[in-house]
C-alpha cells in the first residue's frame, strides 16, 4: 500500500477512535446523571448518612438484580418500585455500573 492509500485509512483509525471515545464519554456521562437522582436518598454520591442503605460501590450485578425486582412488583418498597418503574434495562445497568464504582 503506498504513502497516498494509506493516509485515508490512518484518517478513519483515528477520526474512529475519537468517535468510540466521545461515545464512551457520553454514556458515562448520561450514566452519572441517571445515578445522581438517586442521591437524594441515598446520600451525596451514594454515601447515606441516616438509615437509608448506602448504594456507593454496591456491586452492579446485585443492583441491577435489586434494581430489577423493585421495578417488576416482585419486591416489596416503600417508594423504590415507583422510582425504579421509569428505567429501561439499559439505564438500571448503566445505573448499577457506575454507582458500584463510587467508594
Amino acid at each position: 500500500m503506498t504513502f497516498t492509500r494509506r493516509i485515508p485509512v490512518m484518517a478513519a483509525i483515528v477520526f474512529g477512535g475519537m468517535f468510540i471515545s466521545s461515545q464512551a464519554a457520553a454514556e458515562a456521562s448520561r450514566s452519572a446523571v441517571l445515578a445522581s437522582t438517586c442521591f437524594a436518598c441515598h446520600g451525596t454520591d451514594g454515601k447515606s448518612p441516616g438509615s437509608i442503605p448506602s448504594i456507593a460501590g454496591y456491586p452492579a450485578e446485585i443492583m441491577e438484580m435489586q434494581l430489577r425486582t423493585f421495578r417488576d412488583g416482585t419486591r416489596a418498597s416503600t417508594v423504590m418500585d415507583r422510582h425504579a418503574r421509569g428505567y429501561t434495562d439499559e439505564e438500571i445497568r448503566m445505573i448499577s455500573a457506575y454507582l458500584s464504582k463510587l467508594n
